[in-house]
């Protein structure tokens, strides 16, 4: 299980479409919802 997580999460911030904190630290990051970010996690596992 926490090698899908790690996965997903990897995966996620890869995609730059990550919440506000990670956003104001990534050049070209499209800033989403946590939920959306939840579901974005979800979608690279």
């Amino acid at each position: 299980a926490a090698d899908l997580i790690l996965k997903g999460l990897s995966g996620a911030i890869a995609s730059k479409r990550v919440t506000y904190d990670f956003a104001r630290l990534m050049d070209g990051a499209t800033e989403i919802k946590c939920s959306q970010f939840g579901d974005n996690v979800i979608e690279h596992m």
